[in-house]
């Protein structure tokens, strides 16, 4: 267990995560989320800075009743962009983050990833599971 210590988010990340651009929407958003079993997205623009993180929960905000439309109609509300919903400036760590810190927030925070960024870069993706993988490998020695 102690060599979970040692572990940095360079070790256990997604790398080259898949990504969307704010101008994206959120049908494109949903199907990604039903063809990889994703629960989030970061968002990136042209030059792969990190812009954001949409979620299956943002997309279900867009829903929320409005007094100007009772019962929004779903085509019309996909095909609002991701800009629209997504979190702006989201935590994010770096490669060099250590394991037990993005343990402690992804708790914290009760979230499912955290976006990996350097050189102000998507450059990955740290998730719940991963973070569970390099408890398990620490637990049993490699």
């Amino acid at each position: 267990m102690y060599d979970f210590v040692k572990f940095r988010v360079a070790d256990v990340m997604t790398r080259s995560p898949i990504s969307l651009r704010p101008e994206a929407t959120l049908a494109e958003a949903q199907q990604l989320f039903e063809q990889h079993g994703f629960n989030g997205l970061p968002v990136v623009d042209e030059t792969g800075q990190l812009q954001g993180v949409v979620t299956k929960m943002d997309v279900l905000k867009a829903f929320t009743l409005r007094p100007e439309a009772i019962v929004p109609r779903y085509d019309d509300i996909m095909q609002h962009r991701v800009s629209e919903v997504m979190t702006h400036s989201p935590v994010s760590v770096s490669p060099e983050t250590p394991c037990t810190r993005v343990l402690q927030r992804l708790v914290d925070m009760r979230i499912k990833s955290l976006p990996v960024v350097e050189d102000n870069r998507l450059v990955g993706v740290v998730a719940r599971e991963d973070v569970l993988s390099a408890l398990r490998e620490a637990t049993n020695g490699g």
